[in-house]
């Protein structure tokens, strides 16, 4: 191989350091000049140097190695009848709120199959309590890891890095604590909890362990993402903050990450892209979604405002306009930049082009908000029906599950074999905020839903239904 060759090859690896190594060229080219006989030794430490540098070039991939969604005992359905009939039986709802959240549950998009903590469903229901609280996250998050583990043949000790997050619920000791003591994970493990970021915080954390695992070489990273719905029960009779009693269900995932070369033999997909914006600067966009008191000033819950769609709208806007750098072909960004260019200096009545994101992926796993959501996702991106079936289907049968939705979205195109080698995936999730955040993957082989059991194995045959 020449110099010149190596060169070359260096360039091609790395434009950033494109001075540094024009200046090591040159001083070893001088050197190799006047100490020949030390040619044959310093050419084996450039080789060295260059396998050493390619070798950390390529761990820096992100792999997915497989992933866990929870699905909770019969014991914790709950259908909308019983739904309301507990709503009738806990005594604090006014009448004509009772008849507010009936309208929200009928309009849904759930079926009867939803789940909620076992405890709820209980007559007279059982006060909330923090170890109430502490029950549910434990029972969702335990059996979505020991699931996983038991996929992926992973030891405990292999865990280099640990995530959780859940948006209401964060007790102290943290949910990420929590792991470590339940499955005595070792005393290095990263640890990190995140709360109140929302439902599109399980992509956060996806994020969050891709710029750790570039950092930290040959390691593990397991993220863990659930909401807790006995925190976020709201007990009132505001409006604006009984929304959200009749679209969370109880759900949770676990996801294993690494940065291992020789993973990507065992691994389904590959992290290509993850794009997080937050509009949150506006004020609008930040009170959209809001944790407060109501007009008692004793009763906490969660405030819907009328700005949300419009915020979220913003926030898809401005998320799309980054991804599209990165996904788009070049004819789609050529035909999105003149519309732009005409809107703004030609004719202000214009409407800009909207990319057709269809050409840069076969699956779209958007996050179950509510079917008013998932109608105008369908609209704004052009998807066909065949294309929110996953989204539309998970928020049919699990409800929305927030952060952990989106993994729902995933297993089912898996459980009905959808997912082909090369097969680029796109996950997209809202959260509080406001945020929208993405994630991209490319499928790194086949998934056989006979040899790929998950949380839709047993009855995926029954759908799609009509919503």
């Amino acid at each position: 191989m020449s110099m010149s060759s190596i060169l070359f090859f260096l360039l091609a690896q790395s434009k950033s350091s494109l001075l540094s190594i024009i200046t090591a060229y040159l001083n070893i080219q001088i050197f190799f000049k006047s100490n020949h006989i030390f040619s044959p030794f310093l050419w084996c430490c450039l080789i060295a140097s260059i396998s050493t540098f390619y070798l950390k070039k390529c761990s820096k991939k992100v792999y997915l190695v497989d992933f866990a969604c929870h699905k909770p005992l019969p014991c914790c359905l709950c259908s909308k009848e019983l739904f309301i009939h507990n709503l009738k039986a806990s005594g604090v709802f006014k009448d004509e709120s009772i008849s507010f959240q009936r309208k929200i549950v009928d309009r849904s998009g759930f079926s009867d199959k939803t789940y909620v903590p076992e405890d709820s469903l209980k007559i007279p229901p059982i006060i909330c309590t923090l170890n109430a609280e502490k029950k549910e996250t434990e029972s969702v998050i335990y059996a979505a890891i020991d699931e996983l583990l038991l996929k992926t043949k992973m030891k405990v000790d292999d865990i280099d890095i640990l995530i959780t997050n859940c948006c209401i619920f964060s007790p102290t000791p943290s949910l990420s604590a929590m792991v470590v003591n339940h499955y005595k994970l070792k005393d290095q493990v990263l640890c990190y909890n995140l709360s109140g970021m929302g439902c599109s915080a399980g992509l956060i954390a996806i994020d969050l362990a891709k710029h750790l695992l570039q950092v930290h070489q040959n390691s593990y990273a397991l993220v863990v993402s659930t909401e807790n719905l006995n925190s976020g029960g709201y007990k009132g009779n505001n409006k604006s903050m009984l929304i959200t009693n009749c679209l969370f269900r109880l759900g949770g995932a676990a996801i294993l990450l690494s940065n291992i070369s020789s993973d990507s033999r065992r691994s389904k997909y590959l992290l290509k892209h993850t794009v997080r914006t937050h509009t949150g600067s506006q004020d609008s966009c930040y009170n959209s979604v809001i944790q407060r008191e109501d007009e008692t000033n004793k009763i906490r819950g969660i405030a819907l405002s009328k700005d949300l769609m419009s915020s979220a709208g913003l926030a898809l806007k401005e998320n799309i306009t980054t991804l599209g750098k990165y996904v788009l072909p070049l004819s789609e960004k050529l035909k999105f930049a003149t519309s732009f260019v005409v809107k703004k200096y030609f004719n202000k009545n214009m409407k800009v082009y909207t990319p057709n994101f269809k050409l840069c992926f076969e699956h779209f796993c958007i996050h179950t908000g509510g079917k008013a959501v998932q109608d105008e996702m369908q609209k704004v991106l052009g998807l066909s029906d065949w294309q929110i079936e996953p989204s539309r289907m998970t928020l049919y049968r699990f409800g929305n599950t927030s952060s952990s939705s989106v993994w729902y979205a995933l297993a089912y195109c898996e459980a009905k074999g959808r997912i082909r080698k090369g097969d680029r995936i796109w996950q997209l999730a809202f959260g509080s905020g406001f945020k929208c955040n993405t994630a991209v993957w490319r499928a790194l082989r086949n998934v056989d839903p006979i040899e790929e059991i998950n949380a839709w194995s047993d009855e995926v045959h029954e759908f799609p239904v009509d919503v």
